[in-house]
């Protein structure tokens, strides 16, 4: 029983999670609520990017994974790791929903001294104030017999060069034995392992990740405005700049920033320092700035091909970064929205996303009065756009 362990969510985060720990030895059930996906999951079919049906039919084979939308299946495992979304809510707001729906289920079925990772992205206090008391109150044990530890992920879809095992994980638990329980394991399969001396600490650290970045992305977007008005390319100020051995760290411009981390962790973060009479001016400007991004494209392309009603509009890339799928918190969407709203025609091309929104992805042609770079693909071969305009988001000229 010792080898055995569950991870609740079996996507970005949850399967390649699951994945890593099979590989090193552990006998995983991944649960998820979703039975379609468990269903695919079961017949070697994976639709997380880099995660390939060969991996799961190798660990599946050898009796080490198996995946369930059955909660009752945590009685036979004494680590269970969590990896649900934490997303904002219609009101802008952190939603801990899921991960409370999770955990409440969790409690319900964890056997005696059962270790629960918590490697969702939460608000510092969220572990200690709102996970335990839950584990504590559903459980059948009782408060002594559970450990709590968190080690937020760090996941990076398609990221060539650094992954689960190579990426250094932070770590914090409840109590030192639940700390050895999660470092015993992690140690297993990831080469270096942090402890933070607190819960909240570990908390906030991930937080501030993504809000440095959020800050930094955003600021680059202000200059790259700058840019375009004086009419000097950004990449090449951003290139001349990334010269320096010290001192700068090189960020890109773009519509916008989507996916899980970036446009979502700032916000647990400003709501968390808000609470407590904080400011996080930086935040909240920076989060301004993303937003307003799609809505400075829309101009340029008025600014490009003049009033945009009645005309064939196509953007490319819908996914929130290249190279991958994932269309989660993509500012595309905005992008289109505005585009539609000041009377556009608008079609989209994205052959890895291939279907969003109720839309099709349509081919690269020249029957277009304007195309607009949203996302840059490798694989896009641009020269059957023809003599097609094209407003590139990524540059300034």
């Amino acid at each position: 029983m010792k080898n055995n362990i569950a991870v609740v969510g079996q996507g970005y985060v949850g399967l390649p999670l699951a994945i890593a720990a099979a590989n090193a030895g552990f006998h995983v059930v991944g649960i998820d609520k979703n039975r379609n996906k468990v269903t695919k999951l079961n017949n070697f079919i994976s639709d997380i990017e880099g995660v390939d049906s060969e991996e799961l039919k190798k660990i599946k084979s050898k009796g080490k994974y198996y995946a369930t939308d059955d909660f009752s299946e945590i009685e036979k495992v004494q680590i269970v790791l969590v990896c649900v979304p934490t997303p904002l809510g219609t009101d802008g707001n952190p939603d801990l929903k899921y991960l409370i729906m999770a955990c409440t289920e969790i409690a319900k079925n964890i056997s005696k001294d059962t270790l629960v990772v918590i490697e969702s992205t939460v608000a510092p206090g969220t572990t200690r104030n709102i996970i335990e008391p839950i584990i504590r109150n559903e459980s059948k044990f009782g408060d002594e017999n559970f450990y709590i530890a968190f080690s937020p992920e760090r996941v990076d879809p398609l990221n060539n060069k650094w992954g689960i095992r190579n990426t250094p994980k932070l770590l914090s638990a409840m109590t030192e034995e639940g700390y050895t329980l999660a470092f015993n394991f992690y140690s297993k399969f990831v080469n270096t392992i942090i402890k933070c001396n607190s819960i909240e600490i570990a908390e906030t650290a991930k937080l501030l990740e993504n809000s440095f970045r959020l800050i930094n992305i955003s600021f680059i977007n202000e200059i790259s405005i700058f840019c375009q008005k004086l009419g000097i390319e950004i990449n090449q100020v951003i290139e001349a700049a990334a010269t320096k051995p010290f001192g700068f760290m090189p960020f890109y411009p773009s519509v916008g920033i989507g996916g899980h981390c970036i446009p979502v962790d700032p916000i647990y973060l400003a709501n968390a320092a808000k609470s407590i009479g904080a400011p996080t001016r930086l935040i909240d400007i920076a989060h301004q700035i993303n937003q307003e991004m799609p809505g400075y494209f829309v101009g340029r392309a008025e600014e490009k091909i003049g009033s945009l009603k009645q005309k064939k509009i196509l953007v490319i890339g819908v996914s929130y970064k290249p190279n991958i799928a994932d269309v989660r918190e993509t500012p595309v969407e905005a992008l289109i929205v505005g585009l539609k709203n000041k009377g556009a025609e608008v079609s989209w091309h994205d052959d890895l996303v291939k279907e969003w929104n109720d839309e099709k992805s349509v081919v690269l042609s020249a029957e277009y009065d304007l195309a607009i770079i949203a996302t840059p693909h490798d694989y896009l071969d641009l020269t059957k756009l023809g003599m097609v305009p094209i407003l590139n988001t990524r540059g300034t000229v």
